[in-house]
Formats: C-alpha cells, sequence, structure tokens
C-alpha cells in the first residue's frame, strides 16, 4: 500500500494578516537567476564573439547532439507533418482554430486625437519586425506553445518569426518532430534547431549557418516563451539588445474552493500541474477542512496511477505546494490576490461571481468545467502566463506583447504658436532653457 500523501497546510483561520504578511507565508515556488548567471554568461559572450560554431558546441555538451545545420530544412517541416498521428493533428487544428479566434480579437486600431485645432496626436499600433519563440523541450514535448508564440504574433502581423526548440539525439538532430509538425500547421518556415542559453543567445546575435550555402541566421527583435532557469538568465543578460516577454519561473496552480468542490476535481487539477516539474507548486485555498482531508485521500488514490509519479510527488511534497485554511471567501480572495497565481481555478458556489472580484492572476478559471489543462489546449486562451507573482503587474502573452504604440505628432504653426509659452515656461522650470528657444526661435525667425 502507497504512503498517504498529504499537503503541508498553512492555517490563516482567525487571523487577517497583512498583505505583506500574506506574501513570505504562502508556498511560493521559485528559482535563483542570479545564482546561474556565472555559468550562463560565457556561452552568450561565446555566441556573441563565435556565432553559430559556439552555439553548436554547447548544444553538443548540453543536449547530446550537433545538427549539421542550424535552420531546420523545409523538407524535414513537410514530412513531419505528414507523418503526424491524425488525431494529434486533429487536436492541433481545434486549439489552433480557437487560439485564432481570441486572439484576433486583441488586435488594436490606430486611434487619433484632435488636442488643438490644428494639433493632433495619433497613436500607431506596429508590430515588431522579426521574433523569436522559444519552445522548450526537456520532461514533455510542447507543441501547444508552438501555438500559443505563433498566434498571437501572427495576429499582430509580425512579418519574420522564427521557432527555437532543442535538439534531439533521438530525431538525428532535429526538435521533436511533433513541434515540427505544429510549425508546418502555422505557416512557420524558419525553425532553428537550437536549445537552452545558447538559443536565446543566438536569436539575439544571429549568425550564419553551417549549411552549404551559409545562409544568414538574422538576429530578432523580440523573444517570447518560456524556458528552465538557462533560458531566463540568458533571456536576462540579453535583455536590452532584445526584447522580451517574461522571465518565467517554475508553473504553478492555486485553486480557491469551498465545500462544494469536487476532491477528486480538484485533486487531478493539482496533479496536473505539478506534472510538469519538480518545481511546479500546486495551492489549494479553501474554507473546508472536510475538502481538504478529502483532497489528500484523492491526491493519494490518483498519485498510485500518475505515470510520472515520482515527479508529481516531489512538486506536490515540495514547500512551494500546500493547503491554505481561511475563514470565508473574502478571505480566500486576500490570500489568492497575493498569492497571483498563474493559472487560479475557482470552484465555489457563485464561482463566476467569485472570479469577478479577482484582482491577480495569470488566467482565471471558472467553476467544475473549466481545468487549467483546458486552457493549456484548447480554450483559445493563451497559455504563456506570468508567474512568481508577476500576474500582479504583468500579463500573459497577447497580440499586444508583439505590437509597439508610437506617437506621432502633427501641429500646425498656429496650433504650436498658441501653446508655445507653455512649452517655454515649463522648460525654463526645469532649467533646461534649450529646450524652450527650439520653441521661440521658430517664431522669432518667421518676423
Amino acid at each position: 500500500m502507497s504512503a498517504r500523501t498529504e499537503l503541508a497546510r498553512v492555517d490563516l483561520r482567525g487571523r487577517t494578516p497583512s498583505v505583506a504578511e500574506l506574501r513570505s507565508a504562502l508556498p511560493r515556488g521559485g528559482v535563483d537567476v542570479d545564482a546561474v548567471l556565472h555559468q550562463v554568461r560565457p556561452v552568450v559572450e561565446a555566441i556573441r564573439d563565435r556565432g553559430v560554431e559556439a552555439a553548436l558546441e554547447f548544444g553538443e555538451k548540453f543536449d547530446g547532439v550537433r545538427p549539421a545545420q542550424v535552420r531546420v530544412p523545409r523538407a524535414e517541416l513537410t514530412r513531419a507533418l505528414a507523418e503526424l498521428d491524425p488525431d494529434v493533428r486533429a487536436a492541433l487544428e481545434v486549439a489552433i482554430e480557437r487560439t485564432r479566434k481570441v486572439h484576433a480579437d486583441q488586435r488594436r486600431v490606430d486611434t487619433t486625437t484632435e488636442v488643438v485645432p490644428g494639433g493632433t496626436v495619433t497613436e500607431r499600433w506596429v508590430p515588431v519586425e522579426r521574433v523569436g519563440l522559444y519552445v522548450p523541450g526537456g520532461n514533455a514535448v510542447y507543441p501547444s506553445s508552438v501555438v500559443m508564440n505563433v498566434v498571437p504574433a501572427q495576429a499582430a502581423g509580425v512579418e519574420s518569426l522564427v521557432v527555437a526548440s532543442p535538439p534531439q539525439a533521438a530525431f538525428g538532430g532535429l526538435p521533436h518532430p511533433t513541434i515540427l509538425a505544429a510549425a508546418e500547421l502555422l505557416g512557420v518556415e524558419e525553425v532553428w534547431a537550437v536549445g537552452g542559453a545558447q538559443a536565446v543567445a543566438l536569436l539575439t546575435y544571429g549568425g550564419t549557418d553551417t549549411d552549404r550555402d551559409g545562409s544568414e541566421l538574422a538576429p530578432v527583435d523580440l523573444i517570447t516563451g518560456p524556458g528552465n532557469i538557462y533560458v531566463t538568465a540568458a533571456k536576462r543578460l540579453c535583455r536590452g539588445l532584445v526584447g522580451i516577454d517574461a522571465e518565467a519561473g517554475p508553473t504553478e496552480i492555486a485553486i480557491l474552493a469551498d465545500g462544494t468542490a469536487d476532491p477528486v476535481h480538484v485533486a487531478a487539477d493539482l496533479i496536473s500541474q505539478a506534472e510538469h516539474d519538480v518545481m511546479a507548486a500546486s495551492v489549494l485555498v479553501t474554507t473546508s477542512t472536510a475538502l481538504a482531508d478529502a483532497v489528500d485521500d484523492a491526491l493519494t488514490a490518483q498519485l498510485a496511477l500518475t505515470k510520472h509519479q515520482e515527479r508529481v510527488a516531489t512538486a506536490l511534497a515540495g514547500s512551494q505546494s500546500g493547503v491554505i485554511l481561511v475563514d470565508s471567501i473574502d478571505d480566500g480572495l486576500r490570500v489568492v490576490n497575493a498569492y497571483a497565481a498563474e493559472h487560479l481555478e475557482i470552484q465555489t458556489e457563485n464561482a463566476s461571481e467569485v472570479a469577478g472580484r479577482v484582482r491577480s492572476a495569470g488566467a482565471i478559471f471558472v467553476g467544475p468545467w473549466a481545468p487549467v489543462s483546458l486552457g493549456d489546449y484548447c480554450a483559445g486562451s493563451n497559455h504563456v502566463l506570468p508567474t512568481a507573482g508577476c500576474a500582479r503587474h504583468s500579463s500573459g502573452l497577447s497580440v499586444q506583447t508583439f505590437l509597439r504604440g508610437i506617437h506621432v505628432v502633427d501641429y500646425s504653426e498656429a496650433a504650436l504658436e498658441d501653446v508655445a509659452r507653455h512649452v517655454i515656461n515649463l522648460a525654463n522650470a526645469e532649467d533646461l532653457p534649450a529646450h524652450g528657444e527650439a520653441v521661440r526661435l521658430r517664431f522669432e525667425s518667421l518676423q
């Protein structure tokens, strides 16, 4: 008989901790990016200096394989799609269709504001010119991440994009064929067989490929997509030379539940998130000790049947996972807003009303029929979301990630003259008189 699985508990009943106290008391996963910067910096610098050759050397060292070239031949994308399991293809097509439908509605339109007669400011929304979309390997294969990165970039109007994913020794140095097939389904023509920190560095600096023609691997302007701690460290080192979406930490789920929740559903959802990684966080916030006990029972039963049992058990036993006991749903909302989960499920009475009161979450899943797994694949929402409490100030990947707002200022002579004295007075108040002169001289020279 397997040992009983019991999540660690934090009892906040009878207490009203401050936000600061909540942030320190709640279980939280995390990685110390600073601790690996010294390992990643030489990788980034070598690729900056030696380009593709250095990237391939590090790939051979870390991934155990050295592809003949970085760019995956188009024929391999075509072949991967032709050989894809029809059921997987059908599922990907549904995921793509629904994700495109949601993201199409996110596209912004240019707006022009007439500030005064003859003076307008137009906000133009311009897509990033070239983006690199990182799709991790490791514990699992993530064609869904291809969808979640590519669709919003395409909806934004990005004209040049490249998917980078680690080479696999089992597939002759190519990324996993399901990744290639997903790229082909989406119309992506450029895929690089490079992973980890070396992928981020090569996307940043570019280089010359090792194929017969010495093809250019053009650098990008923005890198998106999740990855391990080494990918995150490389993003930090390259930020400024390129834009990044976020520094992703371990994945996490929080479930706010009362006594009406089904413990089997709750346990299944906690396990599904723990399946990602031993550092994944699975947190239950509940008003019901009876539910918490029943969830432990269900975890024990389900864990015995879980494929990745050791990985899941390690994640559930970690300091990043646990149960938070609260007196009321209002108290539970304070907890989940302080926690700011990547994924937040609401499994309570009046779940829609409760969900409407959440202020901080990467994505919110309402009621018993909207599990996080749905959002991972086929809800239409994006699953590249802020982690480690960053949902308090940041959003998930969207069309907006790939757009830049540019203000276009268009003033007539009369409109500038009307406000000139105010510009001059403010410039003098800031002790920047040349700013005022740039306005005054325009009118003096006309006299």
